[in-house]
């Protein structure tokens, strides 16, 4: 669906629920019936008259255009296949990762060993995925909810441990902005779903606090990795100390 067609699709749903027919709204704007119908159904509609139907919604264009990404069913995770795609290709997974980052192809580029073809040729491969919808000019647009997350015991987790925990780990966390805690004790199961429920909180108020950052400018942000991890656990060389 191209984007005039999106936005279209949204004022439709709109001005239906404030009472508008075909009718109504080619005599507000002093169009014939037909030509209205035409421009729901084509798509071939200038900025002006956009502003126009969005008036008649009580929206500007900018609150059409949140409204229509409201509209759009978000991916909360990628498939087994799709991520096996991902993990198989360096390139594609870093031009992924910087895409879920809201990066431009741009500033991909600017930043990697990636030429624009190749760049494009994956953002390509990545919207062919549903992850990106590749926009006119090479903009990207994420089709990923605010929840998005890898699938558990996935191939991009499986990869993650095999390549990167050991390095998010053992690089030291020396800066003002790191930090590393690791906590023992001995919960009841009730006490471990409570704590289990205030990780969940976090880990929402790290994606927030992320979607704030966007706001941003590129420069003044940093990748920020954040693990955590709870289970029941006992340290192997404690566990061949214990009594059969």
């Amino acid at each position: 669906m191209t984007e005039a067609k999106r936005l279209l699709a949204t004022l439709k749903r709109l001005l239906k629920s404030r009472g508008y027919t075909y009718r109504k709204i080619a005599a507000a704007l002093y169009l014939s019936e037909p030509t209205v119908k035409r421009l729901f159904l084509n798509g071939n509609i200038s900025l002006e008259r956009l502003t126009q139907l969005a008036a008649l919604a009580d929206m500007t264009i900018q609150e059409l255009v949140n409204e229509a990404g409201n509209d759009e069913p978000r991916i909360v995770h990628l498939s087994l296949q799709q991520e096996k795609e991902l993990a198989a290709d360096t390139i594609l997974l870093l031009v992924a990762v910087c895409t879920l980052n809201q990066w431009s192809m741009a500033d991909i580029v600017k930043a990697y060993q990636i030429s624009e073809p190749a760049c494009l040729q994956h953002l390509l491969r990545l919207d062919k995925l549903r992850l990106i919808d590749l926009l006119p000019g090479n903009r990207i647009r994420l089709n990923i909810s605010r929840d998005f997350d890898w699938l558990p015991e996935g191939p991009i987790r499986q990869l993650f441990r095999q390549q990167a925990l050991g390095d998010f780990v053992d690089d030291g966390f020396h800066a003002a902005s790191d930090s590393f805690v690791f906590l023992n004790g001995m919960l009841t199961p009730a006490a471990a779903l409570q704590f289990q429920a205030k990780l969940r909180r976090l880990k929402q108020d790290f994606a927030d606090l992320h979607q704030e950052s966007l706001a941003v400018p590129l420069a003044q942000r940093h990748g920020t990795g954040l693990l955590l991890a709870m289970r029941v656990w006992e340290p192997k060389v404690f566990k061949t100390l214990r009594r059969p």
